[in-house]
């Protein structure tokens, strides 16, 4: 996949098939779309193209909203190079942007920049100022266009549209299992390890703590998870991950993962965090003996889970 950002694309794209969109999260809704506009390009011999822009827009015309989101740029640019497109288009959006009409995105961009042969437009997609541009109103202008159109259905699991903001809220309310299921892939967090009180190291469970770097990264909620992760160096641990305050040791929030049989010092390090399952919530102990008994049961709860799910 060819990654282009910027405004000015100088790049002459054959037969392109496009698609647009803010793709947050790339879930089976998304990877339907990306799949039928690899398929339409095969068609024609051409190329697949998504378009796709970051910030994400109700950041920019929303400036003061609690948008939080299941991917940052990085994220979103590994998940979508999985799909082999031809070619992404990042497109900078800001207030100006924001101000551009429909009929004159299509005319600057889709036409006069990419001369496209074909667009997939999503069910629910709106795009322009005001969110006017529609497939209703594409199919409504269409003898304007020297290009083909088409709507991509709706996509269901269990009558349940798939959608990034349905996702979000099974994130927000801890099932991470079920925002698994239609992400089609597991939730992952980014972050870099950072020195933290050393609590863990002092109970028998030494833990990474993980600064997010992406202000508007959606965090799950305070609890004990069952976590993979990815380190820089590329190996992969299993391991258990709490997110909250520390309300036993009044130590304020934190990320941290305990990784089973690791000991090795990975400070200032990158680490990917792909979450399987809330355990349980997050809990006030009368002592620290026995917040060690409870974590000695979160982590045998978690390879035990792991024992159970073996193709994860």
């Amino acid at each position: 996949m060819k990654v282009h950002k910027g405004l000015d694309l100088q790049i002459n794209i054959p037969n392109a098939v496009v698609t647009s969109g803010t793709f947050d999260g790339v879930h089976l809704g998304h990877q339907f779309v990306l799949n039928q506009v690899k398929e339409r390009a095969k068609e024609i011999n051409g190329e697949s193209l998504v378009i796709s822009y970051w910030p994400h827009p109700r950041l920019v015309i929303e400036p003061d909203c609690d948008l939080k989101l299941l991917n940052d740029l990085d994220e979103k640019l590994s998940l979508l190079n999985q799909f082999e497109i031809d070619h992404l288009w990042i497109i900078p959006f800001n207030r100006d942007f924001s101000m551009l009409s429909s009929q004159n995105f299509i005319q600057k961009y889709l036409i006069d920049t990419l001369s496209i042969k074909k667009l997939l437009i999503g069910y629910d997609h709106k795009f322009g100022k005001n969110r006017e541009g529609s497939f209703e109103y594409l199919i409504a202008n269409r003898d304007k266009y020297p290009f083909e159109i088409e709507e991509i259905t709706r996509q269901t699991i269990d009558n349940l549209a798939f959608s990034s903001t349905l996702i979000r809220q099974h994130i927000m309310n801890g099932d991470i299992e079920n925002a698994n299921r239609l992400l089609g892939h597991p939730y992952k967090i980014t972050g870099t390890v950072i020195k933290g009180l050393q609590n863990g190291r002092k109970l028998g469970y030494p833990t990474a703590n993980i600064q997010i770097q992406f202000d508007h990264k959606l965090i799950p909620p305070h609890g004990v998870y069952a976590v993979k992760a990815k380190l820089s160096t590329q190996y992969v641990k299993y391991g258990m991950m709490n997110i909250g305050n520390r309300p036993t040791l009044h130590t304020g929030f934190s990320i941290e993962v305990h990784l089973f049989d690791f000991q090795q010092d990975i400070y200032g390090e990158e680490i990917e965090i792909t979450i399987y399952k809330k355990l349980r919530e997050e809990k006030q102990f009368d002592s620290l003996n026995l917040l060690t008994e409870q974590l000695k049961k979160d982590s045998n709860n978690t390879k035990v889970y792991f024992s159970e799910h073996e193709n994860i």
